[in-house]
């Protein structure tokens, strides 16, 4: 049984006195590959040499709506020669975050728009964020992407409405530890049925987000927990646990473009931010 922590950043300096430690931890808990988010300029340079480190690492380049207000055309042109890296299986996370508003809401849907062009050029497949949108993110998809997207939406807590528009358009929905979490995982696990196999990916978000089977004793999240994400969705599921892992493991290779048997193994160099 192998797992696929689909969305981590284990670049952060929470893990600076234990990365490798915290990558042994995955390994033993089952997980045999991550893919490392970035959210700017500095994030993704960390991730793609970290993924460029290690071949249970993968890695992605973007910007968060929440770095939206200091992306420029030139943020953009460095992301994309990151992007060329073999490691680098997809683009974002990006989107829109209308809860926290870190950037003017024009400003990240500009950004977004961009980045999300840049990425269908590019041929790469997106991971998306949204939180409070009431929409406007499913508008600018449709407007930029018609058709279907390759990619997933990330740490996914919308509403059924929002589930089907995010299917229709093709995407993959990412489930997080908030799935194991009593009261705010309720709304998630109803809906969990309804989302096809093929399109289900599991995630930690780490260092976020730790599920509940770990919140009582580690503040950080880490990949090696995202098996009770896994352990969780079996259970709901009720399935055979060497099946849902082979099931999950294939949709996340799928998604990012990664082949299941060898994976991307070569190494190129990097310069800094």
């Amino acid at each position: 049984m192998k797992l696929f922590d689909s969305h981590c950043h284990i670049y952060g300096a929470e893990y600076d006195d234990d990365r490798d430690a915290a990558l042994q931890r995955a390994r033993e808990a089952g997980v045999v590959a991550c893919m490392i988010a970035g959210i700017n300029a500095e994030s993704a340079f960390k991730a793609v040499s970290l993924a460029d480190s290690s071949d249970m690492l993968y890695a992605s380049v973007g910007i968060h709506p929440h770095d939206a207000a200091n992306c420029t055309d030139m943020v953009l042109e460095y992301l994309t020669e990151l992007a060329i890296h073999p490691r680098v299986c997809a683009w974002g996370e990006i989107g829109l975050d209308f809860n926290r508003m870190h950037s003017p809401k024009p400003v990240q849907e500009y950004w977004m728009a961009r980045q999300l062009d840049l990425a269908l050029e590019l041929k790469l497949p997106l991971i998306f964020h949204e939180r409070d949108t009431e929409g406007r993110m499913l508008e600018i998809l449709r407007s930029h992407a018609p058709g279907t997207i390759q990619g997933v939406v990330h740490c996914f807590t919308g509403s059924e409405d929002d589930l089907s528009a995010y299917l229709d358009l093709g995407l993959c929905i990412g489930i997080t530890g908030i799935i194991t979490m009593e009261k705010r995982g309720a709304p998630l696990r109803r809906l969990i049925s309804r989302i096809p196999m093929e399109r289900m990916l599991i995630e930690t978000d780490a260092p976020y987000l730790t599920p509940s089977p770990e919140r009582n004793r580690f503040k950080r999240n880490e990949p090696a927990f995202v098996r009770s994400v896994f352990l969780k969705l079996m259970n709901l599921l009720g399935m055979d646990a060497e099946i849902l892992a082979e099931t999950l493991w294939k949709n996340t290779c799928r998604a990012f473009g990664i082949d299941p048997a060898t994976g991307n193994r070569t190494r190129i160099s990097l310069r800094s931010a």
